[in-house]
């Protein structure tokens, strides 16, 4: 003989009553991991970053030009031709890296960057000065902790 176990199903008002007090007992969603990490550096300041962060060097458009021009004959004519040249081998990888680079320093310019390095989070929370780019998310987290 079987054993057959009846259950009473809570009712709709039930359930609903206890996803409203899991709902007011669970964290709010501020408290959250910063969602999207950028420094703004440059060679002169280094940082240490996971190879997650997005690391934007504000002197790379600079770095990218200077060894295009690089030994390059004092006449224009030549100088032309030879960059012309390189422009053809390095396209269109040369074209996006330097794409990159130029919006990278349009993005620091419209967050308003002062000092370098900065560590940006969610483009709302900036940490100048602070090289280690884990030591300055932990200080913006505990600042968004007490500071919804």
């Amino acid at each position: 003989m079987s054993t057959v176990s009846i259950t009473r199903v809570p009712s709709l008002s039930a359930l609903l009553g206890i996803a409203v007090a899991v709902a007011l007992c669970t964290p709010p969603v501020h408290a959250a991991s910063p969602v999207d990490i950028r420094v703004y550096t440059d060679h002169e300041h280094p940082v240490t970053a996971d190879a997650a962060t997005r690391v934007v060097e504000l002197d790379a458009p600079a770095r990218l030009e200077a060894a295009l021009n690089a030994s390059l004959p004092s006449d224009a004519s030549q100088a032309a031709a030879i960059v012309q040249e390189r422009l053809m081998q390095r396209s269109p990888d040369w074209q996006r890296e330097m794409a990159a680079a130029y919006q990278g320093v349009t993005d620091a310019w419209s967050l308003g960057i002062t000092h370098l390095p900065a560590v940006v989070v969610d483009a709302r929370y900036v940490v100048y000065g602070d090289p280690d780019v884990t030591h300055a998310v932990a200080r913006i987290e505990a600042y968004r902790s007490t500071h919804p």
